[in-house]
């Protein structure tokens, strides 16, 4: 009788934690969510849309970032809808291959470009194996309450060897409704520089009508190097706030002072994992 009646409970228990999942999720209904992980020195960005879309960019450098979704994402969601590697450096790539191995990912997003690590081919061998779509300037991922323009490289990189990977760094913008965030992975001021040509020379009226660099959210590019973040590109951006992700004491440097100084000349708010944690970002449109 007495595991009968503990029996019940435990089902009880577990239809109520149902319930209040069901319950968040109700209140969530119509925002959008960008969390930007603190996962030390590494880049790992969940979306988290109105219509329960769930989309990662990297993944970070250890699998600390399953600790992160596993507090973001109720326990009876298994997959991602989408997974964007800007690139396969070890802070951005090494997590993503413990993510597929605990999730099921229903699209890859990826140059395809090569790397001689370890971490880095076995990420080729995930996605020769699940298949992926490959990340141009142009590419349009669509759905009924959010789009992401992939706005660089522009080149075909798949199989491709490159001297520095983040030069070919995928750069990304997501709208919601009147609000955007542009993803800067580990970008240079050149890159920057050849968005913008981009966003100025784009010729495909139905997609470039609709398209610009202006965004309310500006993840800033490399950590917070001084190798990127341009003032020309924050003067076409003119974000409200930049985000930089970076590891406590790192060995970089990692924001570096000159960047600070130039976002706070701009007024723009900034938000750092190595200071504040995890940064959620909710959105109404």
């Amino acid at each position: 009788m007495k595991h009968r009646e503990a029996l019940i409970i435990i089902v009880l228990l577990f239809v109520l934690n149902i319930f209040s999942w069901s319950f968040f999720l109700s209140l969530r209904q119509g925002n959008m969510e960008v969390i930007f992980f603190d996962v030390g020195q590494g880049d790992a960005i969940l979306i988290k849309t109105p219509q329960h879309h769930h989309i990662l960019i990297d993944g970070g450098p250890g699998n600390i970032v399953l600790e992160k979704l596993g507090q973001e994402l109720p326990f009876f969601y298994n997959s991602l809808d989408l997974v964007i590697l800007t690139h396969p450096h070890d802070d951005h790539v090494a997590g993503l291959l413990e993510v597929v191995e605990r999730y099921e990912v229903k699209d890859i997003l990826c140059t395809g470009v090569l790397e001689n690590t370890n971490v880095s081919r076995r990420w080729s061998e995930v996605i020769e194996e699940k298949g992926y779509r490959q990340a141009r300037a142009g590419k349009r991922i669509s759905a009924n309450d959010f789009h992401i323009d992939i706005l660089y490289p522009a080149e075909d990189l798949k199989g491709e060897h490159v001297k520095d990977l983040n030069e070919v760094s995928v750069v990304s913008r997501l709208v919601f409704k009147d609000d955007s965030f542009l993803f800067m992975g580990d970008a240079y001021a050149k890159q920057e520089a050849e968005v913008i040509s981009f966003a100025e020379d784009c010729r495909d009226e139905e997609w470039c009508s609709l398209f610009t660099l202006d965004s309310d959210v500006l993840k800033i590019g490399h950590h917070g190097s001084r190798t990127s973040t341009s003032e020309e590109f924050l003067y076409f951006v003119s974000p409200n706030v930049g985000v930089i992700m970076a590891g406590r004491d790192n060995r970089y440097g990692h924001p570096h002072k000159e960047v600070l100084e130039i976002l706070e000349s701009y007024g723009i708010i900034i938000k750092r994992t190595d200071k504040d944690g995890d940064i959620r970002i909710v959105s109404e449109g």
